[in-house]
């Protein structure tokens, strides 16, 4: 039933992805997020105090989340054998966002391709924290390929990890993990104190999955048949020339799928970073390259899926 749920589950997340008006916790996650900051906030009055304070944010949403999920589970499980397998296959779906790392995707794919770079910068801003006002085609194609590369860890490969280890619960758990990031785990003045444990957390969270990225995008490009040696190797190169210790592994690894060229200068926040490159400048990224790296993704993600299956049978056998 274990393997049945992850199936369905990630069957689900296939075809209906994230409908914009559904209920998600991910979003509840986030609203948890913004109200116990503005109450941390309320109450430090220096950087040393905030610093403290992330950890009080991290261990709240964190904490709270495995627990809230777990008790609802063990409820659903009480009342009805069925229910409680009803509920796993919705908690482990939603953890999920393969679908809506694509359709992120091809929506700028489709403003790129239709001519239309005003719609096509407004759309990746949608998924990037760079400045994309000035961005032309080339850099916004660059821009899809690393995030689809780069989340497709902490998006499918990660909640897979942690379903591994701990069921729905610590999947859900590793959601808010992921969620407090991308919230407020950045280097600027605002976030830098109350959200430097969260990124040091989601480092730590996100060490194997990332790593396995690289070998499973490295099959991926097999399979496809693009680069897989160069996928192998690159991966191997570049992957410490990214400032996350994490997400270097899926994006060189896919720049060498594709024999591109990832990374490079961008504009954050106002601010530019004079970020390394990934990968070999063989050839010019284009537009078509968006579809190439969603193919990866996707085939990287099924192989995960079916990698966390084969390692839970031999537990099981092996227990």
């Amino acid at each position: 039933m274990t393997l049945l749920s992850w199936l369905i589950a990630f069957l689900l997340d296939w075809r209906l992805g994230d409908p914009e008006h559904w209920p998600h916790p991910i979003r509840w996650i986030g609203n948890a997020i913004r109200k116990t900051e503005s109450l941390i906030r309320s109450r430090c009055r220096n950087d040393a105090a905030l610093r403290r304070g992330g950890i009080v944010l991290w261990v709240v949403i964190v904490g709270g989340t495995w627990i809230i999920s777990y008790g609802v589970l063990a409820l659903a499980f009480y009342l009805e054998t069925s229910l409680g397998w009803l509920v796993t296959v919705w908690m482990t779906y939603t953890a999920l966002a393969t679908r809506c790392l694509q359709d992120a995707a091809m929506r700028v794919y489709h403003a790129l391709k239709a001519g239309n770079l005003a719609e096509s910068r407004e759309k990746l801003s949608w998924i990037v924290g760079r400045d994309t006002s000035e961005l032309m085609p080339q850099q916004i194609t660059r821009a899809v390929t690393e995030t689809v590369a780069e989340n497709t860890v902490d998006g499918v490969i990660a909640p897979m990890f942690f379903l591994l280890l701990g069921g729905a619960p610590l999947a859900m758990a590793y959601k808010a993990v992921n969620t407090l990031d991308s919230m407020v785990g950045y280097k600027n003045d605002k976030y830098r104190d109350i959200g430097m444990f969260s990124a040091r957390a989601d480092d730590v969270a996100n060490y194997i999955p990332a790593r396995l990225s690289w070998l499973l995008f490295t099959f991926a490009a097999r399979v496809l048949k693009l680069n897989n040696r160069l996928a192998y190797t690159i991966g191997l190169r570049d992957h410490a020339n990214h400032r996350s210790p994490n997400s270097g592994w899926s994006e060189a690894t896919v720049a060498g799928a594709l024999g591109v060229r990832l990374g490079g200068p961008n504009t954050y926040f106002g601010q530019l970073v004079d970020k390394p490159w990934l990968g070999d400048d063989t050839r010019e990224i284009n537009t078509d390259d968006i579809l190439s790296t969603i193919r990866l993704m996707w085939v990287a993600s099924s192989s995960a899926l079916a990698l966390f299956a084969v390692i839970h049978l031999l537990s099981q056998w092996i227990l």
